[in-house]
């Protein structure tokens, strides 16, 4: 199964466009989206195009194909409008003898992990910065941001096929600019 992994598109119908573009391009099976889906949060500049109910429109008719975690700026409101559950702090995904923890990253982090055992993989979004980091505990991944990215990063997705994670620049077509084998 591909995976098509996205965080923060915060309400931008123009990146959400973007990243369904990808979404397609890619023939990934599900989007598993690791929060902050509607809402732009009150430290951040509004995105491109901030527009939530087009992105509202663009996410429903995708809810058999969606996974998604809720992000600090998600909330029971954005539930009452999406055809699909955000509000689980986390999702577990099997994958090569390793367990993937799937969340926001601002409950659950490098500085407050999960129960997860040693090589297992930390994956979340929140921070808006592209990550691949082996630690003795853990591997911490995250995709970047794709509406609102920090420290001079891309607008950036990844795809995940079981056993690869490719980051992937939204503005460039899915040029592959990281990768990391489990």
């Amino acid at each position: 199964m591909k995976w098509l992994i996205a965080s923060d598109i915060h309400g931008s119908a123009y990146y959400c466009r973007k990243l369904l573009a990808a979404f397609e391009r890619e023939g990934a099976d599900r989007l598993l989206l690791l929060g902050d889906i509607l809402y732009h949060g009150p430290r951040n500049d509004l995105p491109r195009d901030y527009a939530p109910k087009e992105v509202i429109a663009m996410l429903n008719p995708l809810a058999d194909r969606l996974l998604c975690v809720r992000g600090n700026c998600d909330t029971e409101v954005d539930q009452m409008v999406l055809s699909f559950p955000i509000l689980a702090e986390y999702a577990l995904i099997c994958a090569e003898q390793k367990l993937i923890f799937a969340t926001h990253g601002h409950n659950f982090n490098n500085e407050n992990l999960p129960s997860i055992k040693s090589g297992d993989i930390l994956l979340h979004g929140h921070t808006h910065v592209p990550v691949c980091e082996e630690h003795s505990t853990h591997i911490y991944i995250n995709p970047g941001s794709v509406s609102i990215p920090k420290e001079a990063s891309p607008h950036s997705y990844m795809t995940f096929d079981g056993k690869n994670f490719l980051w992937k620049d939204l503005e460039k077509n899915g040029d592959t600019y990281k990768t990391y084998a489990i």
